[in-house]
């Protein structure tokens, strides 16, 4: 995720679905001066708020995101779209308060599946995450992205792809 978002040079940068703020506390020496964050959890922001208080941190949807348009150089949206009912929804939201680039972490399937059952986890499911309603491979990925923004870049960092959009 380092060597996708350092070269970019964000001065603004929102975290949708920021969790307990992990990747913010990791990337923190390569964001800009103005950093926010959401999640649909209260306990996450609450947590994220604490860890990280330079951190503009508020409970919100990625179907609804509390911020004007073009708001913000990057917008990060990590191991988020495979929980969604409307990911295409949550991606239009995410590019509209964007200036630039959006980037987006999913699991790659049907890899992930596979380690998820060799570590004994999901098994009923054969390894499929029971809150993953969305499933993309390389092939996949890009095709959903592409209705809506340029891709600039797929990576794989195993087991997740690393999508680096750039608005139209």
């Amino acid at each position: 995720m380092r060597q996708i978002v350092a070269p970019l040079g964000a001065e603004s940068v929102l975290d949708a679905g920021c969790g307990e703020g992990e990747t913010l506390a990791r990337l923190g020496d390569v964001l800009g001066e103005r950093v926010a964050a959401i999640d649909v959890l209260d306990e996450c922001v609450a947590y994220t708020k604490q860890r990280l208080p330079h951190v503009d941190a508020s409970t919100a949807s990625v179907y609804e995101l509390p911020f004007d348009d073009r708001s913000f150089d990057l917008v990060l949206c990590l191991e988020v779209m495979e929980h969604l009912d409307r990911p295409a929804d949550a991606l239009r939201e995410l590019s509209r308060v964007s200036r630039g680039d959006v980037v987006v972490s999913v699991p790659y399937e049907p890899y992930f599946r596979l380690g998820s059952l060799m570590r004994g986890k999901h098994v009923r499911g054969l390894g499929d995450h029971p809150e993953h309603v969305n499933h993309w491979n390389r092939r996949s990925l890009p095709a959903f992205l592409q209705a809506q923004v340029d891709v600039a870049e797929i990576e794989v960092a195993f087991p997740w792809l690393i999508a680096r959009c750039r608005l139209r």
